[in-house]
Parts: C-alpha cells; sequence; structure tokens
C-alpha cells in the first residue's frame, strides 16, 4: 500500500469570525501560544510521516505563503545580531516539508478545497487536516488514522462522540464497530437537523483519503449550504471502497471561534513551562484561582 506522504490544508475561508483581527491577518495566521494555528497542523502531518505539504489558498492569504518560505533578510539580520537561537527557529519553519499552494479562486466549499489540490496530489492518498482544529495527542491524530488504513485499506476518518444537541454542527456517520474505537462507515450527514442524526459520531477535522476522492468531487453538485460538500464525495465513493471512521486518542482544541481560541491559549500556556507561571499570575490577579 501507498505510504501517506502529501498532506493538504484548505484555507481559503475569510474568517469572518475573527473580524477585525482578519481583516489583513489571514486567521490561520493567528497566534496559538508560541506559532500561528496552521503550524500546529503542519507539524502534526510532519510528524506522521508526510513530506508534501499542499496548501490551498484563497484571496488575502499571501502571509501563509511567506510563513512557509525562507526569509533570507530576516535571517541575516538575525545572524547579525547575535540571535542565532531564532535564526534557527525561522529557517526550520520552511524545511519541515515540500511546501505547494494550489489557488481557491472562491470559498466554495471543503470539497471544492480539496479538488483544487488533485493536479499537486498526483494520485496519492493523502491527510486532510482542517488548521481550525488543533490535536494534542502522544501519537499525531494523522499517524492514528494512517494506521487503520494501512491495517484496512480505502479511507479513515476521525471522530468524536458528541451531544445530542451538537451533532447539527458536524458531519454525523452511521458506521458499524469492527473493533474497539473503529467503525466502518456506512453513510455520512453534513449537519443533520435535531434529532435526526445517525448516530453521536461527528467527523473531526482530519482524514486520510484515497486518491479514488477525486473522481467523485469532479463530478459533485452542490449540497448543503449551496456549497460542495466533501461528505458527499465521500458518500459516493462508498459504492467503491470503504471508509473507516477511528475514535481518536487525544484532545481537540477548536480553534474555529473566538472562544474557543482563547480557551486554547490558556490551555496551552498552562502547560508550556515557560508560559505556565505568566499565566497563573493573571488568573491570581484577577482573583480567579
Amino acid at each position: 500500500m501507498d505510504k501517506l506522504e502529501v498532506a493538504i490544508f484548505p484555507v481559503g475561508g475569510v474568517g469572518t469570525r475573527f473580524l477585525p483581527a482578519t481583516k489583513n491577518m489571514p486567521k490561520e495566521m493567528m497566534p496559538l501560544l508560541n506559532r500561528p494555528l496552521i503550524q500546529w497542523g503542519v507539524e502534526e502531518a510532519v510528524n506522521s510521516g508526510c513530506t508534501n505539504v499542499i496548501i490551498v489558498t484563497g484571496e488575502g492569504k499571501e502571509a501563509i505563503k511567506a510563513h512557509f518560505s525562507r526569509s533570507f533578510e530576516l535571517e541575516a539580520f538575525l545572524t547579525a545580531h547575535g540571535k542565532e537561537k531564532y535564526r534557527e527557529i525561522v529557517s526550520s519553519i520552511p524545511a519541515l516539508a515540500r511546501f505547494s499552494f494550489a489557488k481557491q479562486p472562491q470559498p466554495l466549499g471543503l470539497g471544492h478545497a480539496v479538488l483544487c489540490a488533485e493536479r499537486l496530489c498526483k494520485e496519492r492518498p493523502f491527510a486532510l487536516l482542517l488548521p481550525d482544529d488543533v490535536m494534542l495527542a502522544d501519537k499525531p491524530v494523522t499517524a492514528q488514522l494512517e494506521a487503520v488504513r494501512q491495517k484496512y485499506g480505502g479511507s479513515a476518518i476521525a471522530l468524536q462522540k458528541v451531544s445530542d444537541e451538537d451533532t447539527q454542527r458536524y458531519g454525523v456517520v452511521d458506521a458499524e464497530e469492527i473493533e474497539p474505537g473503529v467503525y466502518k462507515i456506512k453513510s455520512l450527514v453534513e449537519k443533520p437537523k435535531a434529532g435526526t442524526a445517525p448516530s453521536n459520531f461527528a467527523v473531526m477535522g482530519r482524514y486520510v483519503l484515497s486518491p479514488a476522492i477525486f473522481r467523485y468531487l469532479r463530478s459533485l453538485q452542490p449540497g448543503a449550504g449551496g456549497e460542495y460538500q466533501l461528505t458527499d464525495a465521500i458518500n459516493a465513493m462508498l459504492a467503491e471502497e470503504p471508509a473507516y471512521g477511528v475514535i481518536y486518542e487525544g484532545k481537540r482544541l477548536d480553534c474555529g471561534i473566538t472562544e474557543g481560541w482563547l480557551k486554547a491559549n490558556l490551555q496551552l500556556a498552562l502547560h508550556d513551562t515557560g508560559m505556565r507561571e505568566a499565566a497563573l499570575e493573571v488568573l491570581k490577579e484577577e482573583n480567579i484561582i
């Protein structure tokens, strides 16, 4: 079976929930502790074996490309001022992987964003990581999915059990458990109406997909919200090959909303040796603790 080497990151969205901060800065470049949000996902992909990273961008996302490219002037400045430690940090970012960029002309949905990367993917299996979801795990969540794909074939998708009220916020699977924590998917429903979800297992922002998905994306019609939904393409692909849902081991930080992003920064700061004391000091000053 082909080894997982490619990771796709769709970043074409506008980031309206973070306005005005995202008026001239991509949401994916919002700082999460000491590095941009998207870098957390890139590091997860690299630690899962991916050596090629494809970033699907939209208008106003130039800062993302700049972040993952060499900055010779900055490196020279840091070297000249004796800041070698910081020069090493800056130069290590573009060395994480081979970076390629595809353009999504309009934000027409996740399925459309993935299709924009087809030319660069070259008929290989790929990981799809949504940078809004930061996953903290001893074994990277993408690597957990790849282990299931290597065992069973097809595709693998990260699942998390959610409340009945929250099912309408996610894609939800109808699936049968085949081993503890692994489910063979029968179908997926994108954001089902309250009370109609086939289960409480929701799709989170990690996938390892077969290249067969591109055939179904090319013939996709607009679905929920008038967008081209990846879940519709996966549903169609199930007639050809299987997909498996994996209850991942780890913690998900939802950074797609301002409250979640703020909580994620605080949680990470409290578990970071260099930041913990500063975070605790603020909590004490505000009489929180």
